[in-house]
């Protein structure tokens, strides 16, 4: 035995070393997924929450962009964690049983764990901290003593703090041990994680609570598809290798285990992947989201295959499965011209060549992009700068681009709009043929946008009649630090005040609101109030109501919350 433990030791050193030599090189030459460029602007504006998600991502690539700033040092501090998330998975489940061989095979055959082996997302502190908890909850759940206590406490608050989908790990995993509940020491790590995760909280209040507002109210539900559930279901067995998946999920489902550590992660295997299943009758889930439950998958099947021998035919099947993932990610490194017609291939490449040919004509002025927080984040990160603006329409989702104090550089000034499509052929336009497609250029010589303005209803009719022109009384919230004026005398763009009811996920119509406001000037982070007309649809069903200020040349933008309209 002591011979096994020491052979399996030298081969977990052999792998670490190969796992981080691998990512390192992925990382190094892989160009950014447009989400770490949005994750990159975190790192920009530290703070201790953002619209989407809470700050860890953004503090683990602060850590990195510090030493160097290229994908390497984004990705750096996710290569280190993803490795030391190998040794601890290994100090975990070798407790079981002690086949390293079998482990680097089964951890190697799972598509997710390349992906955040170098990938840096809010999913990379969520696998390294969920990791990590089950390790210290190993502890903890055979020694109530109070260094566990305290350690696991910490371990939680990173874990909230990396991403919201953390609290179902705690959920499922109290789940599993209501005992836990009569243990002194558990009450301590409630309140200490509460305290830790504590500036998060106050964040989201005073920001009005954006997360929450995103995640839960404004994010509309899709009318629900088949294909929700299959792709979900397919996707899942994909991830976890797409020749082997099947026989993980087999052997974890088949391991009989009376032990509260095993009980735990069967529940958050069972638990997560079961609620994300339900969750495929709202709308559409993204694959990724069960990493917790793939790590709990990976360890059943591992401790299940483990116990007896393993079938030589898995084996080989296995290799082949992480022939076909290596290949897949040297594709991602080394481009090949007949695959680059591919999409998924191509938008790995000539990133950094769009940003320069944009700057090259936008030269250090701002350059606004609209409806998109990504394409922004690409231009900032590859151009070294946050001259990028993403203008966010009432078409569109809002996001941490409408928190930023970016607005604030552009107002009034000069900067160059871009388009990925015409900007009309009465306009003066430069065209931009890029690897990334057709781009287009106006210049823009004092922008007027209100992005951050707020308008509510100063009392939502509890009556919406079909076809009928109701008065109501809109508060209109100037948060900027100097006066607004919504009238458009003298002014080169002009500003409409405008509605719109949205149904079955399309607007219907979008209408200017029937009010005065032509000399209507708010001071600066005052509220004002308006009274004025708008016309209820003529047909009945449930809408969404918003109001929006729309200032040429751009499209208008969302200034309220979604209203709910039942329209009889």
């Amino acid at each position: 035995m002591l011979q096994t433990k020491r052979s399996s030791e030298q081969l977990l050193l052999f792998f670490l070393v190969f796992w981080a030599i691998i990512n390192i090189i992925q990382a190094a030459f892989v160009e950014l997924h447009a989400d770490e460029a949005y994750y990159w602007m975190y790192s920009r504006f530290l703070d201790w929450g953002y619209f989407d998600h809470p700050p860890m991502v953004a503090v683990f690539i602060k850590l990195g962009d510090t030493l160097f700033h290229n994908s390497l040092g984004l990705r750096l501090i996710t290569i280190i964690t993803s490795t030391l998330s190998v040794y601890l998975l290994w100090k975990t489940v070798s407790r079981y049983t002690q086949n390293f061989k079998l482990f680097a095979l089964l951890f190697s055959a799972v598509v997710l764990f390349h992906v955040y082996g170098f990938i840096t997302t809010p999913d990379s502190p969520l696998f390294f901290f969920t990791v990590l908890f089950f390790y210290v909850y190993q502890r903890y759940a055979e020694e109530d003593k109070v260094k566990w206590a305290l350690l696991l406490a910490l371990i939680i608050a990173c874990l909230l703090y990396s991403k919201y989908h953390g609290i179902l790990v705690l959920f499922f995993t109290i789940l599993s041990n209501f005992k836990l509940l009569r243990r002194p020491s558990f009450w301590l790590i409630v309140v200490v994680s509460i305290v830790a995760f504590l500036p998060h909280i106050i964040w989201q209040i005073d920001n009005n609570y954006p997360s929450f507002y995103y995640h839960v109210i404004d994010r509309n539900a899709d009318f629900y598809k088949f294909k929700f559930t299959s792709e979900y279901v397919l996707a899942q067995l994909a991830l976890a290798g797409p020749l082997v998946g099947w026989f993980l999920y087999k052997s974890a489902v088949q391991l009989k285990s009376s032990d509260a550590f095993i009980k735990a992660i069967k529940f958050n295997f069972y638990g997560i992947f079961v609620f994300f299943l339900f969750s495929t009758f709202k709308g559409r889930v993204e694959a990724h989201w069960t990493l917790p439950a793939m790590l709990c998958l990976f360890i059943l099947a591992y401790i299940e295959i483990g116990r007896k021998p393993v079938p030589r035919w898995f084996n080989y099947l296995a290799i082949v499965n992480i022939v076909l993932i290596i290949a897949v990610r040297l594709i991602l490194v080394f481009p090949i011209d007949a695959l680059m017609k591919v999409k998924v291939v191509a938008y790995y490449f000539g990133t950094k060549q769009w940003a320069a040919q944009i700057k090259e004509k936008a030269g250090t002025f701002p350059v606004i992009f609209t409806d998109s927080f990504q394409v922004p984040s690409r231009y900032n990160y590859y151009t070294y700068s946050t001259k990028g603006f993403g203008y966010d329409s009432r078409y569109y989702r809002k996001n941490q681009y409408d928190i930023w104090p970016l607005e604030d550089s552009i107002r009034n000034r000069k900067a160059y709009y871009v388009l990925s499509q015409s900007h009309g052929d009465h306009v003066k336009q430069d065209t931009i043929a890029t690897d990334k497609g057709m781009f287009y250029g106006v210049w823009i010589n004092k922008v007027r946008t209100y992005q951050k303005i707020a308008i509510n209803l100063s009392e939502v009719p509890e009556a919406w009649k079909r076809g009928e022109t109701k008065k109501v009384t809109l508060e209109i919230t100037n948060p900027y630090h100097e006066p607004v004026s919504l009238g458009n005398a003298g002014e080169e763009w002009k500003c409409f005040l405008e509605y719109g009811f949205k149904k079955d996920g399309n607007f219907v119509y979008f209408k200017t609101f029937t009010a005065d406001v032509s000399q209507l000037i708010i001071a600066p982070n005052a509220t004002v109030r308006v009274g004025g007309m708008m016309k209820i649809p003529e047909e009945p069903g449930k809408y969404k109501l918003i109001f929006s200020l729309r200032t040429e040349p751009f499209s208008g933008g969302r200034n309220s919350g979604m209203i709910t309209a039942d329209v009889k």
